[in-house]
C-alpha cells in the first residue's frame, strides 16, 4: 500500500467518527504514524485529501455503473443500473455516510460544491444514455424528468440503506425501482425539466479529457502501481493511445485487466470512452 493510500484510508476512519471540520492534519498523521512532512508530500492540504477521497468514491461509482450498463442486455438494463449503484454504495458505505452528512454542513465550500456538481452532471449523462437506449423516442418529452426521478429514488433509498440498522435486500429493492421507473416512463406525460433547462446548467464535462491529459494520467498511475498485470496493461494501453497497433479484442482484454483494480477504474472508464468501447 502506498503512503497516499494509507493516509486516505486512515483519514476516512477519523472523518467517519468526527467529520471533516473536526479532524485535523495532526490527528490524521498521528493515526497514520507518520510526520506532517510525510503528509504534505502526498497532499497539499486537508481539503486536497478530502477532494481525493471524493474523487475516489465518485469515480468508483460512475465507472462501475457505466461499465455494467454498457454491457447489460436491454431486459436487464434498469436492474443492473440500480443494483450496481446500491452495491457500490454498500461497498463504500463508510465514505458514503460521511459525504451525505457533510454535504449539508459544507455549503460554504464553493470548491466542494462545484466538484460534486460536476460528478452529478456526469452521472446524469450515464443515466440519460441508459434511458434513451431503453425507451427511445417514446420518452423524448419526459426523459430529463426521468433522470431526476431516478436520482430522487436513488438518493432516498441510498439514505435508507446506509442509515438503517435493518438488513436490506438489494435485489428486491432494485426490482422495485425497475417497476417504478417503468411506470413513470410509460405513463408520465407532463414534462417539467426541458432540454433548454439542462443546457443552462451545463458545466465542462468531467469525463472528457484531451489525449495529452489522458497520457499524463496513465503515466502517473503507472508510476504509482507496483509490478503487476495492471501496470503492464497500462503500459500497453498507453502505447496504444500513442501509436495504435493492437486489435480491438486485445485492447478490450487489457481494459478488463485494469477495470477491477480500485485505483484504475477511472482510467479504465476514460480509456473505454477514448477507444469508443
Amino acid at each position: 500500500m502506498s503512503k497516499k493510500q494509507l493516509i486516505m484510508e486512515r483519514a476516512l476512519e477519523l472523518f467517519a467518527k468526527q467529520g471533516f471540520e473536526a479532524t485535523s492534519v495532526q490527528q490524521i498523521t498521528d493515526h497514520c504514524g507518520i510526520s506532517k512532512g510525510a503528509f504534505y508530500l502526498s497532499f497539499k492540504s486537508k481539503d486536497e485529501l478530502i477532494f481525493s477521497l471524493i474523487d475516489y468514491f465518485m469515480t468508483q461509482l460512475i465507472s462501475d455503473i457505466d461499465y455494467k450498463v454498457k454491457n447489460a442486455q436491454n431486459e436487464e438494463l434498469l436492474f443492473t443500473y440500480f443494483y450496481t449503484s446500491f452495491q457500490t454504495f454498500f461497498q463504500h458505505s463508510d465514505f458514503a455516510k460521511v459525504l451525505m452528512k457533510e454535504q449539508a454542513q459544507t455549503l460554504h465550500n464553493k470548491e466542494l460544491i462545484e466538484k460534486m456538481h460536476l460528478y452529478d452532471r456526469l452521472l446524469d449523462k450515464v443515466t440519460l444514455s441508459m434511458i434513451e437506449r431503453l425507451y427511445g423516442e417514446e420518452v423524448n418529452k419526459t426523459k430529463y424528468d426521468l433522470v431526476y426521478c431516478i436520482k430522487g429514488l436513488m438518493g432516498n433509498y441510498s439514505k435508507l440503506m446506509l442509515f438503517s440498522n435493518a438488513s436490506l435486500d438489494l435485489k428486491l429493492l432494485s426490482e422495485s425501482l425497475v417497476e417504478k421507473t417503468n411506470l413513470l416512463a410509460n405513463h408520465a406525460t407532463i414534462a417539467f425539466i426541458s432540454e433548454d433547462f439542462i443546457q443552462s446548467m451545463e458545466q465542462p464535462a468531467l469525463g472528457e479529457v484531451t489525449k495529452e491529459q489522458l497520457l499524463e494520467m496513465i503515466t502517473q498511475k503507472t508510476d504509482e502501481l507496483e509490478e503487476s498485470i495492471e501496470k503492464e496493461s497500462l503500459i500497453l494501453l498507453k502505447q496504444q493511445v500513442l501509436e495504435p497497433s493492437l486489435s480491438p479484442a486485445i485492447v478490450k482484454g487489457l481494459l478488463e485487466n485494469i477495470r477491477n483494480h480500485p485505483h484504475c477504474k477511472w482510467i479504465s472508464y476514460l480509456l473505454r470512452s477514448y477507444f469508443n468501447f
